[in-house]
């Protein structure tokens, strides 16, 4: 199949790098770095256990058009990246193009083909101007929650850390022809891809942890560990868990897993870093309004009250806010 994915970051490049080696024929939409790094010597997959491969046949472009029609599109950048490059997705559709969406957080399309009185609602807080939402209809739309953690080691180079699940699911529940093709074109990549009949409930399963820790660790510096053993933040981390429980449970969501295990899997996990706190170490715009600001939308949608979910908020969009202004970062450093 012909895909495009658009964006060579960590997800973007695993998953472009293994549908390639695959034999998918794959064009990533790139600019800058990435763009000639692929040009110049394809994409390198780097292994959990050290291996690497090459995907040589792969595509770079930074024109929409000159990549054409596809089969499906890969939407591979963050939440907050999605609506510059919204009005070219087009001039990557076909009469049956698929865009399968990557990003974290409460989505653009959460409440298309949702049901119920909130149908229809846009969420403003990932599509604030409903740019997305007009250029990517809902009827091209696959869900997909992603599970695996990499990094983009260099341009063109990405190292695979651990993980190989993106679930994926029709808007409505519905087990699709074209949901179980997009499944299959994963799996014969080597992922594991299961198609649900509730991609809403797999997204808050890992919203879940990712609202609490990820603006708690970028405000604290802390790794998930630090926070799981520290009693006072496992104690925020644990209300603001039961706030987003509530908003998810007046939307029909039922949670597979318990708080309890919820966190004893993130302490598991040791001293690793959220992409968030990375992202505020490394002076880049953290991702706030799908993974925390959406749900706060949904809370009032509900009439929900999120009293520490909302003071969380203040204080991560402020750090965010004093990072831009300064156009700085914000990294502890050992004492000499």
């Amino acid at each position: 199949m012909k895909i495009a994915v658009i964006g060579a970051g960590a997800i973007g490049g695993l998953v472009g790098a293994k549908l390639a080696l695959a034999g998918e024929d794959v064009s990533f939409i790139v600019r800058g770095a990435n763009f000639h790094a692929i040009r110049e010597r394809g994409f390198k997959l780097i292994g959990a256990g050290g291996e690497e491969e090459i995907a040589r046949d792969v595509k770079a472009t930074d024109s929409y058009e000159q990549a054409g029609p596809q089969d499906i599109v890969i939407l591979a950048m963050k939440a907050h990246q999605v609506e510059a490059v919204a009005e070219q997705v087009p001039r990557l559709f076909g009469p049956e193009t698929l865009v399968v969406t990557m990003q974290n957080g409460i989505p653009f399309w959460y409440f298309q083909k949702h049901g119920g009185r909130l149908e229809g609602t846009p969420v403003h807080s990932v599509d604030p101007t409903g740019l997305v939402g007009r250029s990517i209809p809902a009827e091209r739309i696959i869900g997909c929650v992603v599970y695996p953690a990499s990094e983009l080691v260099e341009p063109g180079v990405v190292r695979h850390i651990e993980g190989d699940r993106f679930p994926v699911g029709e808007l409505d529940g519905t087990a699709s022809e074209r949901v179980n093709r997009v499944s299959a074109c994963l799996v014969g990549a080597g992922f594991k891809a299961p198609v649900l009949d509730n991609i809403r409930a797999e997204i808050w399963l890992k919203l879940w942890g990712n609202l609490t820790f990820n603006p708690i660790s970028s405000l604290s510096h802390a790794t998930l560990v630090d926070i799981c053993q520290y009693p006072p933040s496992r104690e925020l981390a644990t209300a603001m868990m039961q706030e987003a429980q509530a908003v998810a449970g007046q939307l029909g969501i039922e949670f597979r897993v318990s708080l309890e295990k919820r966190i004893a899997g993130a302490e598991k996990v040791g001293r690793h870093k959220t992409s968030m706190l990375q992202d505020v170490e490394a002076g880049r715009a953290p991702e706030i309004d799908a993974l925390v600001g959406a749900v706060v939308e949904l809370a009032r949608l509900t009439g929900t009250p999120t009293p520490h979910i909302d003071t969380v908020l203040s204080l991560v969009k402020l750090l965010a806010r004093s990072m831009a202004d300064q156009r700085g970062h914000v990294q502890l450093r050992e004492l000499a």
